[in-house]
């Protein structure tokens, strides 16, 4: 039976660092533009408590998303050793588009994935480019869609990349404004039709009567800004109540399909918006199995790459895979899981086979 398996794997990570020190003379301000009353010094120290995060990247003025998408690209294709010429597919999860830095404008004419195709002088035409927008799970959906037309039997290899800006779509006067960052990761998923690596199995969904607009587009908390000027903006409450519910259901629905033991599980690969968030994530799936969640077994990003939305889970698995986080590590044979939610609300699971 011909399945997927990840052929190799790269990433981008930013150079501008910009530590929780950094917002220290911020003004902001509370969703009715009213400032709060307590300092940003506690203000900081309470959201590194919640999230973890104490830095996050950025992408240099002179870089958009699609660069960053190109630059892991590369990375991904040297690692697999494959011929560019010979993608079938080039699927880029975004949201935001090219956003030049200093503007407020998206740019998604013509899409990313094109761009990237471009960048990397494909000239092949039945390398077909696209782009979807599932929020920040879309690396992984990216994945899924690549499986699906590598069992279809009308693709061989695939470039499934996550990138994204965040950092040009933050309101400043939103204290959510800190979690977010810049950053792209991407892999190479090929046909086999062995026993070795390979996708086993896996769930997706989107919650869509009241989740739709736990994130949204909507103008800045300062009354005297611009208002039809719109920025990224959430419900950080109802997220986190949202997620801890359902993604571990869809963890568990993907790992029950895959006829894997959970005790089997080696590495979960979540997607890196809130500490506290995934570590309450991984414990309720534990328990779903009435199981302890096991020493390691959740490897984090967020306290020096902050949410990077689509880019993540793609470029925390690359760093595994590269020794680059410490006491971390992925062997042949390994069990891992790959899950994540965000606006849609979306949120899926792969599970796969090292």
């Amino acid at each position: 039976m011909i399945s997927s398996k990840i052929t190799g794997t790269g990433a981008y990570i930013p150079s501008v660092k910009k530590d929780n020190s950094a917002f220290a003379n911020e003004h902001f301000l509370n969703e009715d533009g009213s400032p709060f009353t307590s300092g940003n010094d506690l203000i900081i120290e309470k959201f590194k408590a919640i999230t973890g995060i104490a830095e996050r990247r950025y992408a240099k003025p002179a870089y958009n998303t699609s660069d960053l998408a190109f630059f892991a690209s590369q990375k991904a294709i040297e690692d697999a050793a494959v011929n560019p010429e010979e993608l079938d597919y080039i699927i880029l999860a975004h949201n935001f588009g090219d956003v030049q830095h200093q503007t407020i404008q998206s740019d998604n004419l013509p899409n990313l994935a094109t761009r990237v195709k471009f960048k990397l002088g494909i000239e092949n035409p039945n390398c077909v480019a696209y782009d979807i927008l599932f929020g920040c799970p879309g690396w992984v959906e990216g994945v899924i869609q690549a499986q699906a037309f590598i069992k279809a039997g009308i693709a061989k290899k695939c470039l499934v990349i996550g990138a994204e800006t965040l950092s040009r779509v933050v309101d400043k006067y939103d204290r959510d404004s800190m979690i977010f960052s810049d950053g792209a990761g991407a892999c190479i998923v090929e046909a086999t039709s062995g026993d070795e690596s390979k996708i086993l199995s896996h769930a997706s969904q989107t919650f869509a009567k009241d989740e739709a607009y736990f994130l949204y587009y909507g103008a800045s908390f300062n009354k005297a800004e611009n208002k039809d000027i719109r920025y990224i903006k959430m419900l950080g409450r109802k997220i986190y109540e949202f997620a801890l519910v359902n993604v571990p259901l869809a963890m568990k629905s993907a790992l029950d399909k895959s006829g894997v033991s959970i005790d089997e599980v080696k590495k979960v690969f979540i997607h890196q918006a809130n500490e506290k968030m995934d570590e309450a994530i991984i414990k309720r799936f534990y328990r779903l199995f009435k199981k302890q969640v096991p020493e390691g077994v959740m490897p984090m990003s967020i306290h020096t790459l902050g949410n990077s939305s689509v880019a993540t889970v793609p470029t925390l698995f690359d760093m595994v895979l590269k020794g680059q986080i410490e006491k971390q590590e992925v062997v042949k044979g390994d069990i891992v899981i790959f899950a994540s939610v965000g606006a849609g609300m979306s949120l899926n699971a792969i599970v796969y086979k090292y």
